[in-house]
């Protein structure tokens, strides 16, 4: 799995979990593309209420999920952030 994680080092983003370590590396790349496109971002609510959002591919398949959020604007802030430390994303391999 990868995480985008903003200026502050938190995770805004997180990827599914992978069967592969080259996995993670190829979806990563997605992410640090499409950041820019607002439509990527879908917007939902959690059972308990809580925004959160969904960064999908072109295709519409999921890239990665965010946390959840206490309220909209943080959520929006969320979105904001990815799309701003997406293109400057490293990889930091932890394995």
């Amino acid at each position: 799995m990868w995480n985008l994680k903003a200026a502050n080092h938190e995770p805004i983003l997180t990827s599914e979990t992978y069967n592969s370590k080259a996995r993670p590396r190829v979806g990563s790349n997605p992410a640090r593309r499409i950041h820019p496109h607002d439509n990527r971002y879908e917007r939902k609510t959690a059972t308990d209420r809580s925004p959160y959002f969904v960064l999908k591919a072109a295709n519409g398949e999921p890239i990665g999920r965010s946390e959840m959020y206490s309220s909209t604007a943080a959520m929006e802030g969320g979105i904001t952030s990815c799309k701003n430390n997406g293109p400057s994303a490293t990889t930091d391999d932890k394995t």
